[in-house]
């Protein structure tokens, strides 16, 4: 039958001479008997048995683990629960790392963004990243409204065109009025603005705020505590939220 040295399993699992002695210390993978000059020798069963090893290593599968499965009789059933948990850590993972690049990637867009980055911007983008997603949510919100004041503004108005009746056309303008004024009510509590100049987050008067001149993600406001006027960057925030410097 054929034996292997330490260094000959090694080579032929592709791992290093250390790692053979270090799973030899955890029994795990002990030898199947010693040369006269005292060297570890392995049998073929052992290469199978290493590969094995190797392969739920790569699995990410823990030396404890690995070790209670080698020693269970039930090794079936052990292995389907351990995979289970290490397919739930995995993705937990792979949802960390996808977070990560998903900032990564929004981080780099707002620095092509901001033409005047300082160090004190980071904090500032950093802020906007967090709060993103709220803030996409309550715009979501506000579509089925926009959409129900375009279909009353539209429908009322072709049925005063068609019957020379105008009043339903007059309510629904109060319709109109109404959810429209409501609308920007609840946007206006939820979102505030970051100073480009001294890192407030501040809310301006609702006027203000309103007749602005703004792009998707910003708009131009004078600062309540720099007083400088220029476009600033809409985010989530909620009526109970401290500012953030």
């Amino acid at each position: 039958m054929p034996e292997y040295t330490t260094g000959e399993i090694a080579k032929l699992c592709g791992v290093s001479v250390r790692t053979i002695q270090y799973y030899d210390s955890r029994g795990i993978l002990a030898p199947s008997g010693l040369s006269e000059g005292g060297r570890r020798l392995y049998s073929e069963e052992d290469v199978a048995k290493m590969k094995i090893i190797c392969f739920l290593r790569e699995l990410g599968l823990s030396i404890n683990s690995i070790k209670e499965l080698l020693t269970e009789e039930r090794s079936g059933e052990i292995l389907s629960i351990l995979l289970t948990e290490q397919e739930k850590k995995l993705k937990s993972e792979l949802e960390d790392k996808e977070l990560q690049l998903k900032k990564v990637t929004e981080l780099k867009q707002l620095l092509k963004k901001d033409s005047h980055f300082t160090i004190s911007s980071i904090g500032d983008m950093a802020y906007v990243i967090e709060n993103k997603e709220q803030l996409k949510k309550t715009r979501f919100l506000l579509i089925p409204v926009g959409i129900a004041m375009d279909i009353v503004e539209i429908c009322t108005l072709i049925y005063g065109i068609m019957t020379g009746k105008w009043l339903p056309f007059a309510l629904g303008m109060c319709f109109v009025f109404a959810a429209g004024a409501l609308a920007s009510a609840f946007y206006y509590k939820r979102t505030a603005y970051i100073c480009g100049v001294c890192h407030t987050v501040f809310r301006p008067a609702f006027r203000k705020c309103f007749f602005a001149h703004h792009t998707p993600d910003m708009r131009k406001l004078t600062c309540t505590a720099c007083r400088h006027h220029g476009f600033c960057v809409e985010i989530y925030k909620k009526e109970n939220q401290n500012n953030h410097e």
